[in-house]
């Protein structure tokens, strides 16, 4: 079949059967039917997805390549900011922004062992995770309901002399304070770590504009999970307007090495063998010097092909998903005397990843959630509750050290016993979301007969 074609004609050949095929096979939605499973989350996406992958898979470039880079352009651009670096998680993005901060490059503003960074621990643990791994010491905050972020009355008690940075996700698409947060850390001269993983395109209203979260404070990071806002399957994202900070980040995904040639490319500088670093002898090939300990955190050009064709769409799914929350919010009104009902940071336009509902006294979470999922809801706690509570806390309990809580995290605690969330994503239907909020209501009445 192909003997008669250009390679070129043949790979547009190849793809032209893959869209009929995606069209002919993917996203058959069935007829909703009461007591059909409902999940939280799911993958959304269309032939052009597919059709970047197989096109990606053709070329058989298995690393960071041409689509990794256009990526990587297109979402800098998208969302304002100096410089977006494509990695293969969303854990992996906390971790170098993170070690970004312990770079010799800052100076006496980097992040040594031993140095206190401010977080919460109603939240997920990688947010937490390179701190402890690195050495340096989380100071965990309570946080509010129903915002669920962290209550920024109690910063000032958790701040000491060895406070260098705050580090904190933006609970379920719903902005942390960020007025309140730049100006403690620019009063303390404090790096801010936007943990965007659950909140890509949510926005908040900061000097009279509105901005996207991610890119207000010092670095951002996203998660492309298939959950989350966008997917790659796999995938994540750092990026900032601090182009210092950047070339750190860059430098850490790949390897540690000093060099910015990308994979494949050799002599960008133009100055390969003529530079002296470090004690190395004068000349040494550039491809090989380490000017940090880094890792190799790299996202494939397969998942940048996905990528690059899901950010063609997160306008979309941001307006769905906040028409999706507002929907089943007003399903649930009055269910309030029962249920404490998610509410939206003020100054903020979230971008909603789940729907977060705390239970008052008189309703059993654990009964309720029961309830919910018998009848074919999916359901999720918010991920740790209470992290310190967790077997890998253990040791640092026993010991009393590694960690230090302000005050008590008795809403934390709250959340991890009494809270549970249920879906938005955008391919939630209206009748779906009529199902969840009346499947919600009868476990409520249940607990009351």
């Amino acid at each position: 079949m192909f003997k008669d074609m250009t390679q070129e004609q043949a790979k547009e050949y190849i793809l032209s059967l893959t869209k009929e095929y995606c069209d002919a096979f993917h996203n058959k939605e069935k007829e909703f039917k009461e007591g059909d499973r409902i999940p939280y989350a799911s993958r959304v996406y269309d032939s052009s997805e597919v059709v970047n992958l197989v096109d990606s898979a053709l070329e058989f470039w298995l690393t960071s390549g041409r689509y990794t880079e256009q990526f990587e352009r297109g979402f800098a651009k998208m969302f304002g900011v100096y410089d977006c670096a494509l990695v293969n998680s969303g854990s992996s993005a906390n971790l170098l922004a993170f070690m970004a901060l312990t770079s010799p490059l800052l100076g006496d503003r980097a992040i040594k062992p031993g140095d206190e960074v401010i977080t919460v621990a109603a939240g997920f643990p990688t947010t937490v995770s390179p701190i402890i791994q690195y050495g340096a010491v989380p100071v965990f905050v309570d946080v509010t309901i129903p915002q669920y972020n962290i209550d920024t009355t109690k910063l000032e008690a958790a701040l000491s002399e060895r406070t260098k940075a705050v580090m904190l996700a933006h609970t379920l698409g719903n902005p942390f304070d960020l007025a309140a947060l730049k100006e403690f850390c620019s009063e303390h001269n404090l790096w801010l770590v936007e943990d965007n993983c659950d909140a890509l395109y949510s926005m908040y209203k900061i000097d009279g504009e509105y901005k996207f979260t991610g890119t207000i404070g010092d670095i951002g990071t996203s998660s492309f999970y298939p959950p989350h806002h966008m997917t790659m399957g796999e995938g994540g994202a750092v990026y900032s307007n601090n182009a210092l900070l950047m070339k750190i980040v860059r430098s850490m995904r790949d390897w540690g090495r000093d060099c910015v040639c990308p994979p494949g490319v050799d002599g960008l500088c133009k100055h390969r063998f003529d530079r002296q670093y470090g004690e190395l002898p004068l000349g040494y090939d550039h491809k090989y010097v380490y000017s940090h300990f880094g890792y190799n955190l790299k996202a494939t050009d397969m998942q940048a092909a996905i990528g690059c064709a899901q950010l063609d769409k997160i306008l979309g799914f941001a307006e769905r998903r906040r028409h999706n929350f507002e929907f089943l919010r007003e399903l649930l009104n009055d269910t309030r005397d029962d249920l404490i009902l998610p509410e939206a940071t003020e100054n903020s336009k979230p971008s909603w990843f789940g729907f977060l509902i705390t239970c008052k006294d008189g309703v059993c979470k654990n009964k309720l959630v029961e309830y919910v999922e018998a009848h074919g809801v999916q359901t999720r706690a918010l991920f740790a509750g209470n992290l310190t509570k967790h077997p890998c806390f253990d040791e640092m309990r026993k010991s009393g050290k590694g960690y230090r809580v302000v005050g008590d995290l008795s809403t934390t605690d709250r959340i991890m016993n009494s809270s549970f969330w249920v879906g938005v994503y955008p391919k939630m239907t209206d009748e779906k979301l009529s199902y969840i909020a009346k499947v919600i209501r009868e476990g409520v009445q249940a607990q009351k007969v």
